[in-house]
């Protein structure tokens, strides 16, 4: 049994280089040049910098990202936020003063909200016929 209520941290003043693997959650104030994948929610802070790619469910940003972000939940950008890189996520959260650079696409929902704007359309046609 795995405990996933404890969190991963990264501090100020330090510097990974490499590939992390984690099911906790993590908070980031260092500095990480390397891959990120994890089931748990990431924070990175003011001071915190990821250069490389993450992948996990939920991330939640005041520090900057240069990368490969990919979410199958929600990213939230606070105001001091700074991103750049290719982004895929579910939902997005951004706060004024954010700097987003990225190509962004959505996943999730978007697939849902096209399959019931096509029944809508459809069952007009029939209705109408």
């Amino acid at each position: 049994m795995s405990n996933t209520n404890q969190q991963n941290m990264i501090t100020q003043g330090t510097t990974l280089v490499g590939d992390i693997f984690s099911e906790g959650d993590f908070r980031i104030e260092g500095n990480i040049k390397g891959n990120i994948k994890t089931s748990g929610k990431i924070v990175v802070g003011k001071t915190g910098v990821i250069n490389g790619s993450l992948e996990g469910e939920n991330a939640d940003f005041e520090g900057g990202f240069s990368g490969k972000l990919k979410l199958s939940g929600m990213l939230t950008l606070r105001s001091s936020a700074y991103i750049e890189g290719e982004v895929e996520i579910a939902k997005l959260s951004v706060e004024p003063g954010a700097t987003f650079n990225a190509t962004c696409s959505m996943k999730g929902g978007v697939k849902e909200l096209n399959n019931s704007e096509e029944k809508d359309t459809s069952e007009k046609k029939e209705k109408s016929a």
